[in-house]
């Protein structure tokens, strides 16, 4: 799936800031975001087409001046759950805007034909939709749990794995689901 390369930043960082150490992971998430949108757009892809990972290389720019600035921050421990947040605030405002992030990645998938059609819309509606309902309901789950049992690192792993998997998995079936019904 293409689309899903933009959240390699994330990944990344999920990965390398599992402890209490979350500089380096907020550094790689950044290197790794810039390097995507620059070579996104020296492939011509427009903005809309690279939300996530235009919206990571803002997140791990304020996460790494902030892990820099104060390495020892109430926050340390919350890492997880602000990428939550900050994917859930990137999913929910890009519907209140009507512009899905899944739009643009859809687009370099799907004929142009289909781009400004209702279904075309109302499919990557729903794709985003699942997107930040995860994101959301992980920001609060890892809250919790990191609140509750900062040391939980198998559960931390397992839901920040879910988060993604998930709305992947979903984001795969659901627009051959919906072709197979309009084509019934």
């Amino acid at each position: 799936m293409p689309g899903l390369l933009g959240f390699l930043p994330w990944i990344l960082y999920a990965v390398i800031a599992t402890g209490d150490e979350w500089r380096w992971g907020a550094i790689t998430g950044l290197v790794i975001a810039l390097v995507l949108v620059a070579l996104d757009r020296r492939a011509g892809k427009t903005w809309d087409m690279m939300v996530i990972e235009t919206s990571a290389a803002l997140f791990f720019a304020c996460l790494t001046v902030l892990s820099l600035a104060a390495p020892h921050s109430p926050l340390t421990p919350y890492g997880p759950a602000l990428v939550n947040v900050w994917l859930a605030g990137t999913a929910w405002g890009s519907m209140a805007i009507r512009r899905p992030f899944t739009l643009g990645i859809a687009r370099t998938m799907a004929p142009k034909e289909v781009w400004e059609t209702p279904q075309f819309y109302r499919v990557n509606a729903v794709i985003t939709a699942v997107w930040a309902v995860a994101f959301t309901i992980a920001a609060i789950s890892l809250t919790i749990v990191l609140n509750v049992s900062p040391h939980a690192t198998t559960l931390v792993i397992a839901i920040k794995v879910l988060s993604f998997v998930l709305p992947a998995v979903f984001t795969a079936w659901y627009p051959k689901h919906v072709r197979r019904a309009l084509a019934r």
